[in-house]
């Protein structure tokens, strides 16, 4: 029956497939998430597999599990570094006397107010004073929120399960290189077995360097923000560039956000301390550091983990970028880089005859 309609059954695996994942998306995400995290961690298990007492080695169960500690110490190292500095600027901008800040500006704001009234965006009798007072009032109430986040952890029981989920899949994909490798093997034919092994391993292969590189990318883009802020002498100098490196993530437009939101926490910041002669040049010194920073960026880093790592064309990169964030918006973008790369894997392994894809992954 099966051989008679091959294709009618191969379209209802397919359907079946994808009702699965849609049904089931949260045990997806877990998968895909501690796929991602045992790819970055496999160097560091064989590394463990490599240290030898006398003639005793690391079991591969030992070595999977200190992994996974060095892993969750660096997540927990995270937490505890971010939080004290969204407190602390949380507390910062919770002090900014908002009344002071609009009598302070009130001259630009009417002179704003005219040329708004000029050109008809705002009625004659409509004042921005008031509006501007309440608008810094709300951001700043949002801001005394600080907890929500923590608050929200504790309240719902979904969080701690997808930890420990992710926690434990990961451990066996780390003990377990080729886990899920041989899961995927048995939903496919056995014809192509042999096909499927090497698409897994050229995947964990490139994925593994495009991931580290990604991380030494951020880190890179965090220390050379919080220089540059630092030697200006930007007050909160270190989260500015935590923020603006770890928005790097996103390809192209994560700069551009990570800038924005840089320079919101610079002004406000000033603003808290009764800077209020010197908000706009700092501003101006945040931007001016991450056009600087990014052009580093742009120029030494990104050509190299974006088109060295994954052995693809600049412009091809791009397209895929632009195409993947109109599709699925700032996760596509995120996504887009190892997506297409393991696309590419397999179209090479399956369509290898086609010119166009060889010319695509004549790199691979």
């Amino acid at each position: 029956m099966v051989t008679k309609y091959p294709f009618l059954f191969t379209l209802l695996g397919l359907v079946l497939a994808i009702v699965f994942v849609w049904y089931f998306s949260d045990i997806v995400i877990y998968v895909l998430v501690s796929a991602v995290l045992s790819v970055m961690g496999h160097p560091l298990v064989n590394l463990f597999d490599k240290i030898r007492i006398r003639n005793w080695g690391f079991p591969r169960g030992l070595s999977a599990f200190l992994t996974l500690m060095v892993i969750i110490a660096l997540f927990s190292g995270f937490i505890w570094f971010i939080v004290p500095l969204i407190s602390d600027q949380a507390r910062i901008i919770s002090q900014i006397d908002t009344r002071q800040v609009v009598e302070y500006f009130q001259e630009p704001l009417d002179k704003f107010q005219k040329f708004l009234i000029r050109y008809d965006i705002i009625q004659s009798g409509e004042t921005i004073h008031s509006s501007l007072e309440n608008q810094l009032s709300s951001a700043i109430s949002m801001v005394n929120f600080s907890l929500l986040f923590k608050n929200l952890i504790n309240a719902t029981g979904s969080f701690f399960i997808g930890i420990f989920s992710v926690l434990f899949l990961t451990f066996f994909f780390l003990k377990n290189s080729s886990m899920l490798s041989n899961f995927i093997i048995l939903l496919v034919p056995e014809k192509y077995e042999q096909e499927i092994r090497h698409i897994f391993k050229k995947m964990n292969y490139l994925l593994s360097r495009y991931f580290l590189g990604l991380l030494g990318e951020l880190v890179s883009m965090i220390t050379l923000l919080t220089i540059g802020l630092t030697v200006l002498g930007i007050k909160n100098a270190l989260i500015i560039g935590f923020i603006g490196g770890l928005m790097n993530i996103i390809p192209y437009l994560g700069p551009v956000i990570g800038a924005i939101i840089g320079t919101i926490i610079g002004m406000t910041t000033a603003l808290s301390f009764g800077m209020y002669d010197s908000v706009v040049l700092i501003g101006f010194e945040v931007v001016a550091v991450f056009v600087v920073c990014n052009l580093i960026d742009n120029i030494l880093l990104q050509p190299l983990i974006y088109s060295n790592v994954v052995k693809a064309h600049p412009v091809e990169i791009f397209l895929v970028i632009i195409m993947a964030g109109s599709l699925a918006g700032i996760p596509g973008m995120i996504l887009a880089i190892p997506g297409y790369t393991v696309l590419r894997i397999i179209a090479k392994e399956f369509l290898g005859k086609m010119r166009l894809v060889r010319k695509l992954t004549e790199k691979l």
